[in-house]
């Protein structure tokens, strides 16, 4: 097996995490920030999250994610070669596994309309191609 370069590995884990953040803000805080107030006034969603640092949390899984498929893919370039065509695939293969099933289950039991969770899945899994793509353009052997 090739050896893998970590510090690229590392570098598109940050850089793929910086741009993922600035997506998941733009969609929570400008496009849904409407729809969570009429929720919360409808006492359909929570106020205030159950944890205070929810946000840093958030922010944290975003950047570990990121981190796991700056790793995958340094591992598939090997044997799906190296581009965005690898990274792009990736990122939508990875990103309906972490986003579609959830989203599907909160748009089919959640008392809100179907546009929190459409929101939410385009965010993980736009999010997710972004990670890739940036990974993947900073990943160098």
């Amino acid at each position: 097996m090739a050896a893998v370069n970590s510090r690229r590995i590392l570098l598109g884990a940050v850089a793929g995490g910086v741009v993922w953040t600035v997506w998941t803000m733009l969609i929570n805080a400008v496009l849904l920030a409407p729809q969570y107030t009429a929720a919360q006034e409808a006492g359909q969603l929570l106020k205030q999250p159950r944890y205070p640092l929810f946000l840093a949390f958030w922010i944290i899984t975003l950047f570990l994610v990121s981190y796991a498929l700056a790793w995958l893919y340094a591992g598939v370039r090997a044997t799906r070669g190296a581009g965005p065509g690898t990274a792009l695939r990736l990122g939508l293969l990875v990103g309906f596994a972490i986003a579609f099933p959830l989203s599907l289950s909160v748009a089919s039991w959640a008392p809100w309309g179907r546009t929190i969770s459409l929101w939410w899945m385009i965010d993980l899994w736009g999010g997710a191609v972004l990670a890739t793509l940036v990974a993947g353009w900073l990943y160098k052997d």
